[in-house]
């Protein structure tokens, strides 16, 4: 288990150069976007991050970041057990939004402003974009049964046909 707290700011290029690794844990109630989106949270985002500089002189960031969370199930809105999510990335380090459109497309984008980046952005952004859009229990563990989201009575199958909203537009048709 990783004990060591990540910098929050970090000067990108240098260590690019250097080829420094940075691994440790941010706690995930320091992340407010990640607080806002799932609740707050226990725990920490174990994070591994590699910066280093490619055959085309541009620096990146390979790293990758683990976490377990507790998400809210849709259908009950009810606690879900934690569950495991991690994810990897290839960050390219750019300095305006110019150079962001010229990377390759196997590199993510992150601006650098000043020569120093935010770390905990980064993280927190990765770790948005890993949560599921949609979380739901088993269907046997849910408090909330598939027969109490029925949204009311099924409208009954009728033989005449349906009205055509665009009839209208037939009869000033055929005026002309």
């Amino acid at each position: 288990m990783l004990t060591t707290r990540l910098p929050t700011k970090v000067e990108p290029y240098r260590l690019a150069s250097a080829g420094k690794r940075l691994e440790g844990v941010i706690p995930l109630a320091y992340m407010p976007r990640v607080v806002e989106a799932i609740g707050a949270q226990e725990g920490d985002v174990s994070v591994s991050m590699t910066f280093d500089i490619d055959t085309q002189r541009r620096s990146f960031i390979e790293g990758s970041i683990a976490f377990e969370a507790s998400l809210l199930c849709q259908r009950c809105l009810g606690p879900t057990e934690p569950e495991p999510l991690s994810s990897e990335f290839l960050l390219g380090l750019v300095t305006s939004d110019a150079l962001a459109a010229q990377l390759p497309g196997e590199y993510e984008p992150v601006v650098v402003e000043n020569e120093q980046l935010d770390l905990l952005t980064v993280i927190e952004d990765e770790v948005l974009l890993v949560l599921p859009q949609v979380v739901y229990h088993e269907e046997a563990d849910c408090a909330v049964s598939r027969d109490q989201l029925a949204s009311g009575v099924e409208p009954e199958a009728s033989d005449a046909p349906a009205v055509n909203p665009f009839s209208v537009l037939r009869t000033l048709k055929d005026k002309h």
